[in-house]
C-alpha cells in the first residue's frame, strides 16, 4: 500500500510539471529578437535562424553575388617629346651635342625653342653686340645666333659638321660652339660683345669668369692645375669659358 501511494504521488508530481512546463511555454511569449542578437546563432529559436538565413540583409554570413567590374581600357601611349635635334650619325656626334647642350644650360645666354621675331625682339633694344643662343627651327640645324647688329639684328645658323661647329657661309670652324662665340667676342670687328642673359650671374659665376679668363679661357690643362680643391675644380670644369 505505501509503495502503490508512493508511485501515485510520484505520477502527480510529474503530470504537474509536465503540465506546468506546457502551459508556460504556449503562454509565454518567446523573447524580444534584440535580447536574442547576443546569443549563437545555434542557441537562437528555429524561425530566427530561419529568418536570419533566408534574409541576406540581415544574416553577416550571407554571400552577394557582385557584377563583374567593367573592363578598364589601357592606357594610351604618351607620344614621344618632340626634339628639335635631327638624327645623330654616330656616337661622337651624340657626346659632343650632348655636353654642348649641358653646358649652354648653365651658360645663362641659351633660351632654348624660340622663333626669329622673338630674339630679334628681345635684343632690339639690347647694347648693341648683345648675342644669345637658341634651338634653330631649321630640322638639320641644331642651334642659332642672334645678336644685335649696328643696323639691325642678326640671326645666324651655326652648323655642326664633323665634330665642327661654324656659323653659316664661314669657312672657318672651331672645336666647340664655345670656343666660336670667343674667337668672335675677342674679334676686332666686334661683333659680339656680351652675351643676353636670361638672369643675372651669380657672384660665384662671375668669379669663375675671371678665373677662366686669367687662364686663358677653355684651357682644361690651365684651370687642372690651379691649387684648388675637388668642389671648386668641378664647378670651374662645368663652364670653363670667359663668356
Amino acid at each position: 500500500m505505501v509503495a502503490q501511494s508512493n508511485v501515485e504521488r510520484h505520477d502527480k508530481t510529474c503530470t504537474s510539471l509536465t503540465s506546468s512546463s506546457s502551459s508556460s511555454s504556449t503562454s509565454s511569449p518567446p523573447p524580444p529578437r534584440h535580447q536574442l542578437s547576443h546569443l549563437p546563432l545555434h542557441q537562437r529559436p528555429e524561425t530566427e535562424r530561419l529568418q536570419r538565413r533566408d534574409d541576406p540583409d540581415r544574416c553577416p554570413l550571407a554571400v552577394l553575388p557582385r557584377p563583374d567590374p567593367a573592363p578598364v581600357p589601357p592606357a594610351p601611349l604618351a607620344a614621344a617629346p618632340p626634339t628639335h635635334f635631327p638624327p645623330f650619325r654616330c656616337q661622337e656626334d651624340y657626346r659632343v651635342i650632348m655636353d654642348t647642350a649641358s653646358k649652354l644650360e648653365r651658360s645663362g645666354f641659351y633660351w632654348g625653342p624660340m622663333g626669329v621675331q622673338e630674339a630679334h625682339r628681345l635684343l632690339q633694344d639690347a647694347p648693341l653686340g648683345s648675342y644669345l643662343v637658341r634651338d634653330s627651327r631649321q630640322k638639320d640645324v641644331f642651334f642659332t645666333l642672334s645678336y644685335r647688329a649696328e643696323s639691325a639684328c642678326v640671326s645666324v645658323r651655326i652648323i655642326y659638321k664633323g665634330q665642327r661647329f661654324s656659323l653659316a657661309g664661314s669657312e672657318r670652324s672651331f672645336a666647340s660652339l664655345f670656343g666660336l662665340l670667343e674667337h668672335y667676342v675677342a674679334s676686332p670687328k666686334k661683333s659680339l660683345t656680351v652675351p643676353y642673359r636670361r638672369r643675372a650671374p651669380t657672384l660665384q659665376e662671375l668669379c669663375r669668369s675671371c678665373i677662366v679668363g686669367a687662364c686663358g679661357g677653355g684651357e682644361q690643362q690651365r684651370l687642372s692645375q690651379l691649387p684648388l680643391n675637388r668642389v671648386v675644380q668641378d664647378f670651374l670644369s662645368e663652364f670653363p669659358y670667359k663668356l
